[in-house]
């Protein structure tokens, strides 16, 4: 029993991320409010943040800067590059998605996605 919260303990963040990701998809996938479904999305993309940059981090690392003589463990700085394009490309497409939600409620007076498959005339699940 130690050993699993041992091992749990040291892979927390692992174990957050998948979390994270799971509350999103269940949003996701159980709301009919567009922006809870905008919210669960982005529940998800900071999950994917998470995992990418808990593979980047080494436990007792530093930051990537050479010392002359210095024998020390760095810290990949890639994954943690790419998670800010990927935190920019995420703020632009919640934005992108609340504007079409803005949109959609002016047009249907409503932001209930099987509300609105009714109005448009189709089938709803």
């Amino acid at each position: 029993m130690t050993d699993t919260l041992l091992r749990l303990h040291q892979n927390s963040y692992y174990f957050f991320s998948i979390v994270l990701f799971i509350i999103g998809f269940h949003t996701m996938l159980t709301h009919n409010n567009l922006i809870k479904k905008i919210i669960g999305m982005n529940i998800m993309d900071t999950s994917i943040f998470l995992f990418f940059v808990a593979i980047g981090y080494v436990r007792g690392g530093r930051a990537p800067i050479l010392e002359p003589g210095a024998g020390h463990a760095y810290i990949n700085p890639l994954p943690s590059a790419l998670i800010l394009t990927g935190i920019v490309v995420a703020v632009s497409v919640t934005a992108y998605a609340l504007s079409l939600v803005v949109k959609l409620y002016r047009h249907y007076g409503t932001i209930d996605a099987e509300e609105i498959m009714r109005l448009r005339g189709g089938e709803t699940l």
